[in-house]
């Protein structure tokens, strides 16, 4: 697929001024009015129509460029941080390698030589950042509110797109087509909630996590199925050897076992956060450890579900990957201002690690 650099953003169409100069952290790409179901203003009559019964419709959430708080909002600062054994040593501090506007950089996992590809919400787009240089790449556009990306261990890329008439999985590589997104013969959209993360599998297939309504799998056939009781569902990940999936549910996160055929069971408590007030998303290193973003730090827990501590991060952490050299950074993204008004605002922010990624997948 020709990646077309950011610099030259002006032949895809987007909107804005070209790239800012290498060694910047910040862009000129439009920011996207790309809106996500609950601030549609034709939700309600979608799943009338769409859905046998109906889910309740909350109020809708603020969107597009006319909505209130348009003033630029201070930066959130980088908290200092303290060491934890093989995690993380003393001293070390979070930088800013990327910044944008908009309900953007969502879903992070590595890419190729050090890089990181994350999705864009507002913008519909999924890029490619070099954290050395702040350039960023776009590799796909168009994403219909894409929220979040994930590379199974067999190579294959999938996107959760979050829009309304599209919720559901969309597979970008090796070949870019729809991948899931009916549940019991209707749209995702009728189980009422939203699609948060989402996390590929070796055997084919894709575990997604939906606001409100829990934990899903979507066979390598793209058939949905339920599994469990996480109404709060949002991160989620696989542990090195896929034998457990982790899925941050408020304030604690959940366990499965993995079955051979990808199903879940014994569902369970796996730990329970303590930085911050909600996890979201979560990564694993290399020892199999598993950190969560909890909106003000990102929480480290050993295998067995002991806490190991919180690393101190900016409010409005939401998640959290490993990349880089060797994948011994951990990169967070973090947003602040108004969430769908014109003062909404994203940074992605680096933190050298004693710690290393696994490195037998993307995330």
């Amino acid at each position: 697929m020709k990646r077309i650099l950011a610099t030259l953003v002006g032949l895809l169409g987007l909107a804005g001024p070209a790239m800012a100069a290498q060694g910047q952290p910040s862009s000129a790409f439009d920011r996207g009015h790309s809106l996500q179901p609950s601030q549609e203003p034709g939700f309600a009559d979608f799943v009338a129509a769409q859905c046998k019964n109906p889910p309740a419709v909350r109020a809708r959430r603020p969107g597009g460029a006319g909505a209130a708080n348009a003033e630029a909002p201070p930066a959130p600062e980088l908290p200092a941080t303290h060491a934890i054994p093989g995690v993380l040593a003393a001293g070390q501090t979070w930088k800013v390698v990327w910044a944008w506007e908009g309900n953007n950089a969502d879903g992070p996992i590595a890419g190729k030589n050090g890089t990181l590809v994350f999705a864009n919400n507002d913008a519909s787009n999924v890029m490619e950042l070099d954290p050395e240089t702040s350039l960023a790449t776009v590799l796909f556009d168009n994403t219909h509110t894409g929220g979040a990306v994930s590379r199974s261990r067999n190579g294959a890329l999938f996107l959760a797109v979050r829009g309304m008439g599209f919720s559901g999985v969309e597979q970008l590589e090796p070949t870019r087509k729809v991948f899931a997104k009916n549940y019991q013969g209707e749209p995702l959209e009728c189980t009422g909630g939203t699609v948060n993360d989402l996390m590929a599998d070796a055997r084919g297939g894709v575990y997604v996590s939906v606001s409100g309504a829990g934990v899903f799998y979507a066979n390598p056939k793209g058939e949905f199925k339920k599994y469990g009781d996480a109404p709060q569902a949002n991160g989620i990940i696989l542990s090195p050897d896929e034998k457990t999936l982790y899925v941050t549910n408020g304030g604690t996160v959940v366990a499965f076992d993995v079955q051979k055929d990808g199903s879940l069971t014994n569902q369970r408590e796996f730990g329970k956060l303590q930085g911050g007030q909600g996890g979201d998303g979560a990564a694993v290193d290399s020892e199999g450890r598993l950190y969560v973003a909890t909106g003000s730090s990102a929480d480290v827990f050993a295998p067995s579900g002991e806490f190991l501590g919180s690393i101190p991060a900016p409010r409005g952490t939401h998640g959290v990957a490993f990349g880089g050299k060797n994948k011994q950074t951990l990169f967070g993204i973090v947003f602040y201002g108004g969430w769908g008004t014109p003062s909404a605002r994203n940074e992605i922010i680096a933190l050298p690690m004693l710690s290393k990624g696994f490195a037998g997948r993307a995330k």
